[in-house]
C-alpha cells in the first residue's frame, strides 16, 4: 500500500522536475553566426571600438539627481543577486551608459541580463555564449580583436551585447519581438521575448527619465529606424530609443 501511495507522489515529483528542466531549456539558445556586409561589419566594429567617455555626462543638476535616484533604486533591487554594493553599482552604471549609447532603454538591458545570465559575470552557456549578456565568441572574431576573454570583462560584454541587440533591432525594423529572437537564436518563438519583456517591466522606474549628453532632449519614445543593408556614410548606432513595452 505504501509503495502504491508513493507512486503518484513520485510521478508528480518527476513531472515537476521535467517541467523545471523544460522551463530552463526555454531560454537556451545562441546567436547565429551570419555573413555581414562589409559596410555593416565596419559599422559594428566602429561601434565596439568607440572610445567616447565611459560614464554619462548630464546637462543639469536635475538630470544628475534623477539619475542618482534611479541608480539607488536599481542597486536596491539588485542587492539580493549581488550583495557587494560596489560591484552592483558598477554593473548598473555601465549597463546604463552602454544602453543609452546604443539607443536602448537601460531597463531593457537589465531585463535581458537577468534572463540571459541572472547577473552572473562569468556565465557560460552550453552553446558557448559568455558573460552577462551571453555573447557568442564569433562576434569578437567578426567585429572585434579576436580575444574572446574580453567577453568576461564587464564593459566589453555589455558593449558587445548592446551593439548586437541594436543591430538586430535595426535589421528587424524596430520589431523587438523578432530582434530578441535573433539575439537568443530562437527567432519566431515566443518564450524568450516574453521572458525578456516581463523582466524589462520589472526593471522600469518612473523617475529615471534622464539622458546622456548628446541624446535628443527627452524626445518621446519611438521605434528604432532600420539599418539599411548598405548604409550611407553615417553612424548607424546614433542614440535612438525603443518604445516601452505595453
Amino acid at each position: 500500500m505504501r509503495a502504491a501511495r508513493a507512486m503518484p507522489a513520485a510521478r508528480r515529483l518527476a513531472g515537476g522536475l521535467l517541467l523545471a528542466l523544460a522551463a530552463a531549456a526555454v531560454h537556451a539558445g545562441a546567436q547565429k553566426e551570419e555573413d555581414l556586409a562589409d559596410s555593416v561589419r565596419g559599422a559594428l566594429a566602429a561601434a565596439i571600438a568607440d572610445d567616447r567617455p565611459t560614464r554619462p555626462v548630464f546637462a543639469s543638476g536635475g538630470e544628475r539627481l534623477a539619475y542618482l535616484k534611479w541608480l539607488g533604486e536599481m542597486s536596491s533591487r539588485l542587492a539580493t543577486r549581488i550583495p557587494e554594493p560596489q560591484v552592483r553599482v558598477e554593473l548598473i552604471e555601465v549597463a546604463y551608459y552602454e544602453a543609452k549609447r546604443a539607443g536602448l532603454e537601460p531597463a531593457l538591458v537589465l531585463g535581458l541580463v537577468q534572463v540571459e545570465s541572472n547577473f552572473r559575470k562569468y556565465a557560460i552557456s552550453s552553446a558557448g555564449a559568455r558573460g552577462l549578456m551571453q555573447v557568442m565568441p564569433f562576434w569578437v572574431r567578426a567585429i572585434g580583436d579576436n580575444d574572446p576573454r574580453k567577453l568576461f570583462h564587464l564593459q566589453s560584454n555589455l558593449r558587445y551585447g548592446c551593439t548586437i541587440l541594436r543591430y538586430y533591432l535595426d535589421r528587424e525594423q524596430g520589431d523587438l519581438y523578432l530582434a530578441l529572437g535573433r539575439y537568443n537564436g530562437s527567432r519566431g518563438r515566443p518564450e524568450y521575448p516574453n521572458a525578456v519583456l516581463a523582466a524589462w517591466k520589472r526593471w522600469q522606474y518612473s523617475e529615471a527619465s534622464v539622458t546622456v549628453a548628446g541624446d535628443p532632449d527627452n524626445a518621446p519614445a519611438r521605434a528604432p529606424r532600420a539599418l539599411p543593408s548598405d548604409p550611407p556614410e553615417r553612424n548607424p548606432f546614433s542614440p535612438r530609443r525603443v518604445a516601452n513595452p505595453s
